[in-house]
């Protein structure tokens, strides 16, 4: 749909085309900054593509955060997920037929449970790693012991039928040293990637599009492509990721009660709400400071995702 979109607004589309290294300018009186990429087409054949501006929205590919090793894993969100497809398991009736269900495992993890369309049910664990194989590593075998682990799960699945492989992912949560550089901007989850609890990954990157947009056209206009200029990104970005972040540690926090939180301040409820749905602009410092006295680990904003204002040594191919 992004794709149609850009195209129908005139922008040049091309696809099945996979890049393979960065471009930057190496000459006499070069800085090192980004200048394109060198590609390779489905035939074979390579291509450059040069650009004032090279904005890396690779996903979690991170093509410069991987080759550039800027990739920091966040020191506490390092959960793994086993998941799978169901043919016809239950679906709640009414409105609620199509609602994704976040079911919790007690002081462990938490299940997805994601109706789609064809009567197709996406559902998988989260849990910590050791916690997940402390039996075995067989991932059917993992997913079934954490089913019977939760009867809300046991009971929707038992009525369908399970097709596909078992999948796994892991090291979830990470963001890069560096949100740009001379000729670059990393965008949405080639910049940063948070746990899905609260299903956010959707909403950040898509504003991490909107305001990468705004600060590339502000540097064309401005004919200034430095890393430097793109700081305000940066922080605006990380902004939005922290306030977020927040809130996914104080789930995890065995001692963080919603309940009993809003009990005390049922005044911050709108905030959590907000927080949730994605409206940034407020300040959460005040809801962040009350969930404290009931959450032993909200953490503090990380240092780095600053632009590298010096590409010489860094961007590499």
């Amino acid at each position: 749909m992004l794709l149609d979109n850009a195209r129908e607004h005139g922008a040049e589309v091309i696809e099945e085309m996979t890049v393979r290294e960065a471009l930057r300018d190496t000459g006499r009186n070069g800085n090192g900054a980004v200048t394109g990429v060198r590609a390779v087409a489905k035939d074979g054949g390579e291509h450059e593509f040069h650009a004032p501006i090279t904005i890396d929205a690779s996903g979690r590919d991170a093509f410069f955060v991987t080759r550039n090793g800027w990739k920091i894993r966040d020191p506490f969100l390092n959960k793994i997920a086993v998941w799978t497809y169901y043919k016809s398991a239950m679906r709640d009736p009414g409105v609620d037929e199509g609602a994704t269900t976040v079911a919790y495992v007690p002081e462990k993890g938490w299940f997805w449970y994601i109706p789609l369309a064809g009567d197709v049910v996406s559902v998988g664990v989260v849990a910590e790693k050791d916690y997940l194989m402390r039996r075995t590593k067989d991932l059917r075998e993992i997913f079934y012991q954490e089913v019977a682990q939760n009867r809300w799960i046991e009971e929707h699945l038992a009525v369908g039928e399970q097709f596909g492989p078992f999948r796994i992912t892991g090291e979830y949560s990470y963001r890069s040293r560096h949100c740009a550089a001379d000729g670059l901007i990393l965008a949405g989850d080639a910049f940063a990637f948070l746990d899905p609890v609260f299903s956010s990954g959707v909403m950040l990157a898509l504003r991490s599009g909107e305001l990468a947009a705004d600060a590339a056209d502000l540097a064309l206009t401005d004919g200034d492509f430095s890393g430097a200029r793109f700081t305000e990104y940066g922080a605006e970005f990380c902004k939005r990721i922290e306030s977020m972040r927040r809130l996914v540690y104080a789930f995890y926090d065995q001692q963080f009660s919603f309940r009993e939180f809003l009990k005390k301040y049922p005044h911050l409820a709108g905030d959590v709400t907000d927080c949730l749905i994605g409206n940034w602009l407020k300040d959460f410092d005040p809801m962040y400071a009350a969930m404290a006295e009931f959450a032993g680990n909200i953490p503090a904003p990380l240092a780095h995702g600053k632009p590298l204002v010096d590409v010489s040594d860094a961007v590499s191919s």
